[in-house]
């Protein structure tokens, strides 16, 4: 950042170094005028700037280094001096000195206080008992796993943001665990009391005890001197093993207050529109400020807003921060909830469009104002209009649709995407609107989203915006009649069907070989997921092997179905629907023995719901032994070919339609692909396994097949279309294998056969020729990649029975493996087993089989 051709530069010392801290570093080195300065860095944790939004995600294995901010190189670079582990503890302002804890005494031109916030724990009886934990930093959360580790019972004391993820980690860690919320629901400042009803609901469906209206009055130790509970102010007693403090944060102005600095009365340093304090050499920005309307702002958009601003200052050039849009998107344990503008209709006059499905668990509301303008709004269970409707709160225009079409599902009501106006701020964290997207687009030819956010840094930040965003571009390009990119995300400028040539030509065999050959960066949910499908259709090993295992979506990580309350549910492949009274036995048996519940599907086989993750390898080791192999009902694979009895047993039946669709089920069982594969054989026109309702489905008539390909039910339905006609058996599976593989080959992530179809150039008439005529010259490339899958299949659940490394990752608790998931509870209903709802009084499913066993012993 110094320039040893111009004058010595000024010292600027900057104290603290979280995420405001690395975002006011990078701004001044943006600035024109930055070489001016040489920066010191005084830092209080022993690591730098790391991604506190993103805290919780250290749980599921992201990794402390994953979550750093600071780019490789970035102080070498620009000659910034960082001392980690040594906080300021003095400020000398008539000397213009900082001192800190390492005895360091620094000279200052200028000074940035960056010291963020502190945990606040309410001064209640017992709140430093061992146990008790805040959550806040890498310390923390290191802290509060090693002591789930010797818990059972956890408490989180606040139901705002932090104290939800919070609850979250708690339950990922495996403990039972209580919200306690002093307000009348949780979330109290973003949502309103609609919304908090369906939040609750849906927390609670998790497992997580909510309790609101009631504070914390004390936390009991036990005779070990270690946390036994936690007291309520309406005199409930919550068992506790640990407690976590998550009741909001207060600012650390302690540092400016000793130095004479003022500080608001209720904490943070006051500052002016500049961001400068009254002493006209110190700044303060972010969470520990008070800003010029009053407020101290604890999310990190307007900390990044301050932190410009003061840069920008330091620079010579005029900025302002007067205030911050307090809208903010988070999923809080798998809860989407957002909020906007203003959440609560505090406008004289405002009246509210609403929209509630409790039975989904989704909730909308959107805030009108006299003049048809959005002013904000509350969305629980579906925030996917979050993108479009901030900006347009922010905007303050009347709205040129309908607001109840913004808040209708697409069922019942026409999609609307109303245009942004180039003036609404599109990305809230770095102050970038609709119209410098645009511009970006339009006059510096940008042609990707990737582009696009190198060059405004929107959706940089908490990446709420990346929907809207992409779609800005988009249009952008539509407009001026440029090729939008099709990448797949922003690490591979690749579509889905160029990185399956790329792998498939250059026999790559795992993620990390790809992504430094073809990609950049670590990638991403949208990528690992894709590549993991595109190695797996190509027959790279086992899914759960090696790097793999780590790509896969959460379905496929244990090879079953994630069900609501937290169980799993098992299905076995019944090719076909044809099934032996002994392996049917053999399911209600293993049912019966394990509690599981059963259902027949719409694809003529069984699930078995209601199994937990540690009793996966046991309830399949039963089914293996009898002959049963893994259905896939968990994979973007091959689900079922549904089958009349045809011509066998039915008089109308031209054509042994059974016989067919078991043979097709084992042929094509286990092959992955971009989506969900559906298949049916109907043995007459009568058309009795609704064939012309899947992706490939077959008709008989008097003298051969008629296939259909394209098709599906679900949210879109599409009748298939007729593709060839009176196929014999052999012509009509060498038409089918390659379909399926042109497919695989060509689709884009998560598209089904229905509007790929629909997408291809040239369509139907375009597919025929590649697989009928061979007009790409493919075809015997497609045939030999469907042998080498029917010949390299194997069944993966008998794969994992038989390594004891793949039967590691089957356990509620990577910590406990031999402890259930107690929270994984259940009620009786129907002779049978339901999940538990919230409120009602719910058992592990082992506790429910023995009790029920015993009345029917009575």
């Amino acid at each position: 950042m110094t320039d040893p051709l111009t004058r010595p530069p000024k010292e600027l010392v900057l104290v603290g170094h979280g995420m405001v801290g690395q975002r006011f570093l990078e701004a001044l080195c943006e600035q024109p005028g930055a070489a001016a300065w040489h920066v010191t860095v005084l830092a209080e944790e022993p690591r730098p700037a790391y991604d506190r939004v993103h805290l919780t995600s250290w749980f599921s294995g992201t990794t402390a280094e994953e979550l750093g901010l600071v780019p490789a190189g970035f102080m070498k670079r620009h000659g910034i001096t960082l001392h980690l582990g040594d906080p300021a503890t003095a400020v000398d302002r008539a000397a213009r000195t900082v001192t800190s804890a390492s005895g360091r005494v620094l000279r200052y031109d200028a000074l940035v206080l960056a010291t963020g916030s502190y945990p606040f724990v309410p001064p209640v009886p017992g709140h430093d008992t061992p146990g008790c934990h805040v959550y806040r930093t890498l310390d923390d959360v290191r802290a509060i796993r090693e002591g789930a580790a010797q818990a059972r019972t956890g408490v989180v004391v606040g139901g705002g943001l932090l104290g939800l993820e919070a609850a979250g980690a708690l339950r990922a860690l495996g403990l039972d665990t209580h919200v306690v919320e002093f307000a009348p629901r949780l979330m109290a400042l973003q949502v309103d009391e609609g919304g908090g009803a369906v939040l609750r609901r849906k927390i609670e469906e998790l497992g997580v005890r909510v309790h609101t209206g009631a504070g914390t009055s004390a936390v009991e130790p036990g005779p070990g001197g270690r946390v036994r509970a936690a007291r309520l102010s309406d005199g409930t007693e919550l068992p506790a093993d640990l407690v976590v403090f998550s009741a909001g944060v207060r600012a650390r102005d302690q540092l400016a207050g000793d130095c004479g600095l003022s500080v608001g009365e209720r904490g943070g340093i006051t500052v002016d529109a500049a961001c400068r304090t009254a002493d006209p050499h110190v700044w303060a920005i972010g969470e520990c400020a008070q800003a010029v309307d009053g407020r101290v702002y604890g999310l990190v958009a307007p900390g990044y807003a301050m932190a410009e601003t003061a840069a920008r200052q330091l620079c010579g050039i005029r900025a302002e921060f007067t205030g911050a849009d307090l809208s903010t998107k988070l999923k809080l344990l798998g809860v989407d909830v957002a909020s906007f503008g203003d959440p609560h209709g505090t406008a004289e006059g405002a009246l509210d469009v609403t929209f509630a499905d409790s039975r989904s668990g989704v909730y909308k509301k959107l805030v009108i104002g006299t003049d048809g303008s959005l002013l904000g709004g509350v969305l629980v269970g579906d925030t996917e209009a979050y993108g479009v409707l901030r900006p347009l709160a922010l905007a303050g225009r009347p709205l040129t649709v309908p607001p109840e079409q913004l808040v209708l599902p697409a069922t019942q009501g026409s999609p609307v995407t109303p245009e942004l106006p180039d003036d609404a701020v599109l990305c809230s964290c770095h102050n970038v609107t609709g119209g410098a997207v645009r511009a970006a687009v339009r006059d510096q030819g940008l042609t990707d989203v990737t582009e696009v956010k190198k060059c405004t840094k929107a959706g940089t930040g908490c990446g709420s915006c990346l929907k809207t965003l992409t779609t800005v571009v988009r249009d952008e390009l539509a407009v001026s009649g440029t090729e939008v990119s099709r990448d797949l995300c922003e690490h591979f400028t690749h579509t889905r069907a160029e990185l399956y040539e790329i792998v498939r030509v250059r026999g790559i065999t795992d993620f990390s070989t790809l992504i430094d050959g073809h990609g950049t960066g670590d990638g991403c949910d949208v990528c690992k997921p894709v590549v993991a499908s595109i190695l797996a259709s190509l027959g790279n090993g086992h899914v759960l092997d090696g790097e793999q295992s780590a790509l896969q979506d959460t379905n496929d990580h244990h090879l079953a179905n994630l069900q609501r309350n937290g169980s799993y549910s098992v299905v076995p492949r019944v090719p076909g629907g044809e099934i032996t009274p002994e392996k049917l036995i053999v399911i209600g048996e293993v049912a019966r023995d394990f509690g599981l519940y059963t259902k027949i599907t719409g694809g003529q086989r069984i699930d078995l719901f209601g199994a937990r993750v540690d009793q996966l390898p046991a309830v399949w080791r039963r089914l293996v032994d009898a002959g049963f192999e893994s259905g896939h009902a968990y994979g973007k694979s091959l689900r079922t070919v549904k089958s009349c009895v045809g011509q066998t047993w039915c008089r109308y039946g031209v054509q042994d339609s059974t016989s067919l669709a078991i043979e097709l089920e084992l042929r094509y069982r286990g092959l992955r692909a971009p989506h969900k594969l559906k298949s049916a054989v109907s043995g007459c026109a009568r058309e009795c396994a609704e064939a012309q309702s899947k992706d490939f489905g077959i008709i008989a008539t008097s003298t051969g097949w008629n296939l259909y390909v394209g098709g599906n039910g679900g949210t879109t339905p599409r009748h298939a279309d007729l593709f060839a006609t009176d196929l014999d058996k052999a012509t009509l599976i060498r038409t089918i294998d390659r379909f399926l593989m042109f497919y695989i080959r060509t689709a884009d992530r998560l598209e089904r056969t229905a509007p790929w179809l629909e997408r291809l150039d040239g369509g139907l008439d375009h597919l025929r020729a590649v697989v009928l005529d061979d007009s790409l010259g493919i075809a015997a490339d497609l045939d030999a990649q469907m042998a080498r899958h029917v010949s390299g299949y194997a069944d993966e659940w008998a794969a994992v029975l038989d390594d004891p490394d793949r039967l590691r990752r089957f356990t509620s608790f990577a910590n406990a493996p031999d402890i259930p998931d107690p929270t994984v509870t259940f009620v009786p209903e129907r002779d049978q087993i339901r999940p538990a709802r919230p409120g009602e009084d719910g058992r592990p499913l082992r506790e429910l089989v023995l009790v029920s066993a015993r009345e029917a012993g009575r």
